[in-house]
C-alpha cells in the first residue's frame, strides 16, 4: 500500500490475522525455520474442526500455562504449555477447555497429558496473536511445513513485539474542541496506526504547560463502569474525578486508552464477572481465563505524551505499574498524585483485592 512502512505492513497484516481468527478461521504463524496452522479454542465448531484437520496433522492444544495450572497440567515454569488432544476430544470440548466459565454446566474431563515441549516463541506468539483477536488465550495448533493453502501468515517476531511497534506507529489523526461538563476548555485528540487497528484518545483539559510536568491522569476504558455506572468498580469515579482534578488545577491530560478489562477486552472481562459471581476474586478470575493479572502495556500513552509535548507529568493513579510503564519508555513521572474515591458494597472485595495482590496504594 502507498505510502505505508515495513512497520505499517507488519501492523496490517497482525490485524488482518486477528480478524480472521475471530471469524474462527486458521492462521500460520512462522519464525523462518518452523511453522504452527492455529484455530482459537474458544471458537472451535465441529465443520471448523474438520478444515483444521484436512490440513494438518499431529495437533496439539496450547495453553498459558495459568489455563494449565487450573486444568493440573502445568509446565515447567513454561508461559505456554502443550497438551496432547485426547482422542474423545470434540468441538465443545474444546470450547468448555478454553472458557471456565462454562466449567458449572460442562465439567471437565480429563485427565489431560502435557507435551514435554518447552514454550518457544513459536508458541507463544500463537497465544499472544489469539489475546491480539481479543479472544481467550486457548488455541489448537499443528506444526507445518511451509505454505498451507491460502492461510495468512504471520511473523512469530511481529506477533511478540506487536505491544511496542503498535505504539511506535500511533500518529494524530483527528483533533476537535468538545466542552465537557464541568470542564468546558477541552479538546479530544484521536491518535491510531496508519494501518489501523486500536485507537486511543487524549482528553486535553485547558491549555498546560510543556514545559513543567504535566498533571495526567491514564485511564484504560470500561464500558460497564465509564458510560453504565456500574458499581462493580470505581473506574467511572476515577473518570469524572480527574475531569474534575485536572480542571480544577488550571489544566492537564486524560489518557483514555483502549484497554478494557485491564487489557482482554470487554467480552472476556465479562467473563471475569461470570466467574466473580462464583467466588474467585478479579485476580484469580483473570487468571483462571488463562490472561495474566494485567495485560496492559502503557507504550501507548508514553507515545501519546510525547507527540503532545509533554516530556514530564504528575501522575494521578494508585497503581505502582503505571508510574513504572512510563518511565519504561521515557516519561518522566515527577509525581505520583493519589486518586482513590470511596468503596460500595460491590466494589468493596475488588478494591480490597487490588491493594493486597496488585499493590495498589490505596
Amino acid at each position: 500500500m502507498k505510502g505505508m512502512t515495513d512497520l505499517d505492513q507488519s501492523l496490517l497484516t497482525l490485524e488482518r490475522a486477528a480478524d480472521d481468527l475471530r471469524r474462527g478461521q486458521s492462521v500460520r504463524v512462522t519464525d523462518g525455520a518452523a511453522s504452527l496452522v492455529l484455530m482459537p479454542l474458544e471458537l472451535a465448531n465441529t465443520p471448523a474442526l474438520e478444515r483444521f484437520d484436512a490440513m494438518t496433522d499431529d495437533s496439539f492444544i496450547l495453553l498459558t500455562n495459568n489455563r494449565a495450572m487450573n486444568l493440573k497440567v502445568a509446565g515447567e515454569d513454561w508461559s505456554v504449555v502443550r497438551i496432547k488432544r485426547p482422542s474423545w476430544m470434540r468441538a465443545d470440548d474444546m470450547v468448555a477447555m478454553a472458557d471456565p466459565t462454562l466449567d458449572l454446566m460442562s465439567p471437565m474431563k480429563g485427565p489431560f497429558e502435557r507435551l514435554n515441549h518447552a514454550d518457544t516463541a513459536l508458541d507463544r506468539a500463537a497465544v499472544k496473536l489469539v489475546k491480539w483477536a481479543r479472544l481467550l488465550p486457548a488455541v489448537l495448533a499443528a506444526e507445518v511445513e511451509g505454505e498451507v493453502g491460502a492461510l495468512l501468515s504471520v511473523p512469530a517476531d511481529d506477533i511478540l513485539d506487536a505491544d511496542f511497534k503498535q505504539a511506535a506507529a500511533l500518529r494524530q489523526v483527528a483533533s476537535a474542541r468538545v466542552p465537557l461538563a464541568g470542564a468546558e476548555n477541552t479538546r479530544l485528540v484521536s491518535f491510531r496506526p496508519m494501518a489501523g487497528g486500536i485507537e486511543h484518545i487524549a482528553i486535553v483539559i485547558g491549555d498546560p504547560n510543556r514545559h513543567d510536568p504535566v498533571l495526567t491522569r491514564i485511564h484504560s476504558e470500561c464500558f460497564t463502569g465509564d458510560l453504565l455506572g456500574s458499581l462493580k468498580c470505581d473506574c467511572g469515579e476515577q473518570l469524572r474525578g480527574a475531569i474534575k482534578a485536572i480542571e480544577g488545577a488550571g489544566g492537564g491530560v486524560l489518557l483514555y486508552l483502549a484497554q478494557e478489562g485491564r487489557g482482554i477486552g470487554l467480552i472476556s472481562k465479562l467473563k471475569a464477572y461470570a466467574l466473580q459471581d462464583q467466588g474467585y476474586d478479579t485476580v484469580d478470575a483473570n487468571t483462571r481465563l488463562g490472561f495474566d493479572v494485567d495485560e496492559r502495556v502503557f507504550a501507548p500513552a508514553a507515545e501519546m505524551l510525547k507527540q503532545l509535548g509533554f516530556a514530564s507529568v504528575r501522575l494521578m493513579t494508585n497503581n505502582p505499574d503505571k508510574v513504572a510503564g512510563l518511565e519504561r519508555f521515557g516519561v518522566t513521572v515527577a509525581e505520583r498524585v493519589a486518586h482513590k474515591f470511596p468503596t460500595n458494597p460491590h466494589n468493596e472485595h475488588y478494591l480490597a483485592t487490588k491493594k493486597t495482590k496488585t499493590g495498589h496504594i490505596l
